[in-house]
């Protein structure tokens, strides 16, 4: 085997492994803000643990299902059209072969390749792999790597959760007087962590989205403490 073709499958599977790795970050973001607003807002409006605790389980709860489903449906939805797109590809190269490479030259050709390069290119690639070859150039997609819609509902119901086990902890460890405070510092900590990490995998300069995240996670828990105080005071 060449150096190439060793490289290829590992830098696809690195490919993967580092979506999969900025999807974990996400949803551990999301776990963090929607969590933390949740139990800061609870706690302005009542000092009873037992309150707190319970709506945020319930938040903890419906968020990790919520992120669960609605990334089966949107990745079962992509995996169905790349496989719709996959058997016409297929269809198209059993019944209009010759036709087919001419595409894949046209394609090469485009971009930059001379005409007779382009040919050959197509001719080889075709002979090699056609399907992997016009899936490649024409749509994008490697028939190796389609996403798994159990796996990523799994990953990111457990990168929620994980996000919001932090200011849930932070919420309910302290004394009663220090909870808010202590939840909002912890809770912007973790989101500054988490939009640096995602910036170095995205090889970004970092200040940006942290200062991003952190002003996204500040408004919330502000509005959300601003509400439940607001309640708290009403009687309600």
């Amino acid at each position: 085997m060449s150096d190439s073709e060793q490289f290829e499958p590992n830098r696809l599977a690195f490919a993967s492994r580092l979506n999969w790795l900025r999807a974990g970050i996400l949803g551990a973001n999301d776990g963090i803000v929607s969590i933390a607003a949740l139990v800061v807002g609870v706690a302005a409006a009542t000092t009873d643990l037992r309150t707190i605790l319970i709506a945020g389980v319930a938040g903890i709860v419906a968020g990790s299902i919520s992120m669960a489903a609605g990334e089966y449906v949107s990745v079962s939805s992509q995996r169905d059209s790349e496989k719709a797109l996959i058997a016409r590809e297929r269809k198209e190269l059993l019944e209009q072969p010759d036709e087919e490479e001419a595409e894949l030259a046209q394609i090469y050709e485009s971009k930059g390749l001379t005409p007779s390069t382009a040919r050959l290119v197509a001719r080889e690639l075709t002979a090699h792999d056609a399907i992997s070859a016009h899936l490649e150039a024409e749509l994008g997609i490697n028939e190796r790597q389609l996403t798994n819609p159990w796996h990523a509902a799994l990953s990111s119901a457990l990168a929620f959760l994980a996000g919001a086990l932090l200011p849930m902890l932070a919420i309910t460890l302290p004394a009663a007087d220090s909870r808010i405070p202590f939840a909002f510092a912890a809770s912007l900590l973790a989101l500054a962590i988490t939009g640096f990490v995602g910036a170095r995998l995205g090889e970004s300069p970092p200040l940006k989205p942290v200062l991003r995240v952190l002003a996204g996670g500040t408004f919330a828990l502000l509005l959300t403490w601003g509400i439940g105080t607001a309640l708290g005071v009403a009687g309600i």
